[in-house]
């Protein structure tokens, strides 16, 4: 098999796990995993503290594919799968806004975790289905553009994610607790009832 590999060097390259896909699904398995505990866990407290680890995954895995990896890997990939996944990350970042300002004790809690959780999942399966897949195929130093993915993470899991634009705009629009749906009630203005 030596010879054949120096004979053929590409011809292989497809047994040898990219090191950037490789973080990035690390990542998707670590949050599937928190999901699942979410699912079994019986007490408030555990389900509050494990919605705050996977918040904190969420926000640095989001943060490294949109500042490094989808630019790498955007032309050749296609506007349309990308457009979609930039897509899927603005509803997951409006839902961890939402569920940053909730302390655990609201009553759309675990809903809300529940509906990130599906789209997470969702989103996940599509990547690891089409995006990254066709990743293999671009000409990229992936080694390197891991390397850069791994430093970025380790920064922002040490200093934070900062602020994105979901989060100011639900701290903007309502209360503490608040679903949007009763925050849009309680601020709607009263009608006239109709005369019969």
């Amino acid at each position: 098999m030596a010879r054949l590999q120096e004979v053929a060097p590409h011809m292989f390259e497809f047994l040898t796990p990219n090191p950037a896909v490789s973080l990035l699904k690390e990542d998707h398995e670590r949050v599937k995993d928190l999901f699942d505990q979410f699912e079994a866990a019986k007490s408030h407290t555990a389900k509050t503290r494990i919605v705050r680890a996977a918040l904190a995954e969420l926000k640095v895995h989001a943060a490294i594919e949109e500042e490094l990896f989808y630019p790498a890997v955007r032309k050749p990939i296609g506007k349309e799968i990308m457009n979609e996944a930039d897509e899927e990350h603005h509803v997951a970042k409006l839902l961890i806004a939402e569920l940053d300002t909730m302390d655990g004790s609201e009553s759309h809690f675990d809903a809300k975790f529940h509906v990130l959780a599906e789209n997470v999942r969702h989103h996940i399966k599509e990547e690891e289905n089409e995006m990254l897949p066709k990743a293999r195929g671009v000409k990229l130093d992936f080694a390197a553009l891991a390397e850069k993915m791994r430093r970025r993470k380790e920064k922002l899991t040490a200093d934070g994610v900062p602020p994105a634009g979901e989060e100011v705009m639900v701290k903007a629009s309502r209360g503490k607790g608040d679903s949007p749906a009763r925050a849009a009630k309680r601020k709607a203005p009263k009608l006239p009832k109709r005369k019969a």
